[in-house]
């Protein structure tokens, strides 16, 4: 009967003991540690040689796969989350839960309340699908961080008084800009040509005289348009435009200056930065060529902002340190010299 008992009162510690060989905490596959290590290895080698003072903003991830959401570089929200310890990969603590978000998500907002974080989901899971694009994408989205957490970004946006009673920040989504005005779609569509001329031409006097005359028609076009629908348009061109052109450079300089790691070489689907810049920078150029506005709507302005920042990089290399100085007005970083 001793016996008995002994062993009826060690089978619970038996069963537990059972379960916890069975079970095993949520982690992040192999594959996608390797994607995210390499998106902080280039941000960490390359984000202050392009933007100055990119490093300052942060660089939190909510990494979205099937069933949960993987916390990275970010403090602990709340008990939803629960910490798997210590990644050498990240540098950082990792937090998880049960997932919330769209596994295909991928943006950059105050998601847990504490500052801009990326909110994206694997790469197969995503409109980018392979790793190397995955990366740049999301180090598009790190560059929305450092927009979002400059002191006066909010104060700014607020004073563009384009919110209509919205809270929540979905304006900049769905504002109703007159994308189906065929007067302005075509106006639009007009300035896409000529800005794409100015930056193929490749001669420095056809160069000046090209971005002159896209300079002046820029500025009809402008007129052209109702205060509140410009204020937007620029805003749109600050923000995602130079962000897309961020997302190139980024990839240019990764493919000039960095070797990618042996772990991320190995993926079955890596591609060269080089090519991923080359790629990218085509396919913003083939954008240009047929931009609609009226079927594209708010993305005509990714590409469009994006040949604006290399064109500007042609003509003052030195534009990008004032940026943020300059908000929400991309024209007002040209020279002046170009139009006398």
């Amino acid at each position: 009967m001793k016996n008995a008992l002994h062993y009826i009162s060690i089978f619970p510690i038996f069963l537990v003991a059972l379960a916890s060989a069975f079970y095993s905490a949520p982690a992040i596959e192999e594959i996608d540690r390797t994607r995210i290590a390499e998106v902080y290895r280039i941000g960490e080698r390359l984000q202050d040689q392009l933007w100055p003072g990119w490093s300052t903003a942060p660089f939190g991830i909510l990494f979205i796969t099937d069933d949960h959401e993987f916390l990275i570089r970010h403090p602990k929200p709340n008990d939803e989350f629960t910490s798997i310890g210590h990644d050498k990969l990240f540098k950082s603590e990792v937090f998880v839960r049960q997932r919330k978000f769209q596994k295909s998500f991928l943006a950059t907002f105050p998601a847990l309340g504490n500052g801009p974080l990326i909110v994206v989901g694997k790469a197969e899971n995503t409109s980018d699908k392979t790793s190397t694009r995955w990366v740049f994408v999301v180090l598009h989205e790190h560059f929305h961080q450092l927009q979002y957490s400059r002191p006066d970004y909010y104060p700014s946006v607020n004073s563009l008084d384009l919110a209509g009673g919205d809270t929540t920040g979905m304006w900049q989504i769905n504002y109703p800009f007159p994308y189906s005005d065929q007067k302005i779609a075509g106006g639009f569509r007009g300035l896409a040509d000529l800005l794409l001329a100015a930056y193929e031409t490749k001669s420095d006097v056809d160069r000046r005289s090209k971005t002159a005359e896209y300079l002046s028609v820029r500025r009809r076009f402008a007129d052209s348009l109702k205060p509140n629908d410009l204020r937007y348009a620029s805003f749109q061109l600050w923000q995602e435009g130079i962000s897309r052109y961020t997302q190139y450079r980024m990839a240019e300089l990764a493919g000039r200056k960095m070797k990618p790691s042996k772990a991320f070489r190995s993926l079955p689907d890596y591609v060269p930065f080089d090519r991923e810049a080359e790629r990218l920078l085509a396919s913003t150029l083939k954008e240009m060529r047929s931009l609609d506005m009226g079927t594209r709507e708010r993305t005509v302005f990714y590409p469009f902002g994006a040949v604006e920042g290399l064109l500007l990089d042609r003509f003052a290399p030195k534009w990008r340190e004032d940026y943020f100085k300059k908000k929400f007005s991309l024209e007002k970083l040209y020279p002046n010299w170009i139009t006398k």
